[in-house]
């Protein structure tokens, strides 16, 4: 049974079911008044759609805490819309369509190892590794001796994503990907 929670105790990425929905804490803060009563000011996003809701709470209210299920499981292939992934201890596979998988289908690619989280059985995300590595398949030479530079080049990668690279990358060279942000780490 998940949690009850106090309004007053909750924090950045505490989730739990309101009006229905889940929701995540994005953001919190403790509001003390000169007069009246404290007040806890929330961002809340909705785990299942994505949509951003602001709510004020009195401290003391009761919020129900939501059980999130977090799996481990391999991305094995895509077939038209769907993509099956295999859950790597009991081999169940499921298919999630590109809603369920979000921005995370951009930077994986098969045999990966991702988490997908759901609720009540709905998958809701789909999270990859924080640091990916994948290979360069197109982009333009760089120009001898402007390796330090930091204006960059695009690249397009195994899987199709484009970014922005550093000049000295080139043609079948490995890179390191920052899941969250999307950016160039470095060359492997």
């Amino acid at each position: 049974m998940a949690d009850v929670y106090m309004a007053g105790d909750v924090r950045n990425g505490t989730t739990f079911e309101l009006d229905g929905s889940v929701y995540k804490v994005v953001e919190f803060q403790h509001v003390k008044p000169g007069k009246g009563a404290a007040f806890v000011r929330t961002k809340l996003k909705n785990v299942i759609n994505g949509s951003v809701l602001e709510r004020t709470f009195n401290p003391s209210e009761k919020l129900q805490g939501a059980e999130i299920e977090k799996r481990e499981m391999q991305y094995l292939y895509n077939d038209g819309d769907l993509y099956y992934f295999m859950d790597n201890t009991t081999y169940e596979q499921i298919p999630l369509n590109k809603e369920q998988l979000g921005d995370s289908l951009k930077y994986i690619k098969e045999n990966m190892t991702v988490k997908i989280l759901s609720f009540k059985g709905n998958v809701f995300s789909v999270e990859p590794p924080m640091f990916v590595e994948l290979e360069v398949t197109y982009t333009e030479p760089g120009f001898s001796g402007n390796t330090t530079t930091t204006s960059g080049k695009p690249a397009t990668l195994e899987n199709g994503l484009e970014i922005s690279v550093p000049l000295f990358v080139n043609i079948g060279d490995i890179i390191k990907i920052d899941t969250r942000t999307g950016e160039y780490m470095e060359r492997i």
